[in-house]
């Protein structure tokens, strides 16, 4: 699966860009490749393939719904449309289409949704996507995604291309850690266990995974064995690593930048629900929405960074512990 990096705080891209610059050499392999955005060619980095391949470049402009049907045109005509938005509005504004139009008659349409969950910050809770999981993971036929950081983004791209059917794929605003080296391989339906361990074991998805790995650190300073995995796919999910993990640890938390009620929380509760009924915590927007705030302070409050992960794990073990 390719080994984790040991990084500096420095070591931090966007997964948005890592998107942008790997597509930019995928329309190189791929020619029936176009790609199609809502007036936001920056904002999700596809300006990149818009340079090196202006006649397959669409700015739809800011019309989510618009965005879905042409591209489900598109992919009817034997083109492989890469559709961009911001998270909020494409499935959001865009879902009905989504689902009656793409993933309804099953087309090769792959969706990208930008600047999801409270990271983007500033931009406050009526564009911060909390919901985007759990509303693409419920539409047959739809894949849902997430990379960790920027080296899965780029091995994630090629992989979805070459895979048949609907997808959906989140990308975050801020620079996320590099947890990944070159030798990573992602594999559709798959999980990655970063670190191991069998006191507790955390599922996290998406820029939580950063926060978890250094909260695990601190765990294990005091002498508590933390396993982390990265379950990049969220549907399909990785229930045989989902069970192996629930009866290795004592205790079980999932982590993301989304509603605990339909994520990954959701994912892996329907998971375990089938194969290993047991208690597990979530780490997650609880029934919330978000609000403006630089990245870091919203992090902090809603207890997102290291050290809000750390204290949640920490109070819940030393419950577990009594």
């Amino acid at each position: 699966m390719g080994a984790p990096v040991s990084v500096t705080p420095t070591d931090a891209i966007a997964t948005r860009k890592a998107f942008g610059e790997a597509l930019a050499l995928a329309g190189e392999k791929y020619k029936n490749i176009v790609v199609l955005d809502a007036d936001l060619t920056t904002s999700v980095m596809t300006h990149f393939f818009e340079k090196k391949f202006p006649d397959r470049h669409f700015n739809i402009g800011i019309s989510e719904q618009d965005l879905v049907d042409t591209s489900a045109g598109l992919a009817m005509a034997g083109k492989l449309p890469i559709a961009c938005s911001f998270a909020i509005f494409l499935t959001g504004i865009g879902w009905q289409q989504i689902r009656n139009g793409v993933c309804y008659p099953n087309l090769n349409v792959k969706f990208f949704g930008s600047h999801g969950g409270i990271q983007i910050g500033e931009d406050g809770a009526t564009h911060q996507a909390l919901e985007d999981f759990a509303v693409m993971r419920v539409i047959p036929n739809m894949k849902v995604f997430c990379p960790a950081d920027a080296i899965e983004m780029k091995k994630m791209l090629p992989v979805i291309l070459a895979d048949y059917g609907p997808t959906y794929v989140r990308l975050g605003r801020q620079p996320v850690q590099v947890i990944y080296d070159d030798k990573y391989e992602f594999h559709i339906g798959k999980g990655s266990v970063i670190t191991d361990g069998d006191d507790i074991g955390i599922i996290a998805v998406g820029s939580l995974v950063g926060s978890c790995l250094q909260a695990a650190k601190k765990l294990r300073e005091e002498g508590i064995s933390v396993r982390v995995v990265n379950m990049s796919s969220i549907k399909p999910i990785d229930g045989v690593l989902v069970e192996e993990t629930a009866r290795k640890v004592k205790m079980l938390v999932t982590a993301e930048d989304h509603q605990i009620t339909g994520g990954l929380a959701g994912a892996v509760a329907e998971t375990l629900c089938q194969t290993k009924p047991r208690t597990f915590h979530r780490i997650g927007m609880k029934d919330a929405f978000g609000e403006s705030g630089k990245t870091a302070d919203l992090y902090k409050k809603y207890k997102f960074d290291a050290a809000g992960v750390y204290e949640q794990i920490k109070e819940w073990w030393n419950e577990y512990k009594k």
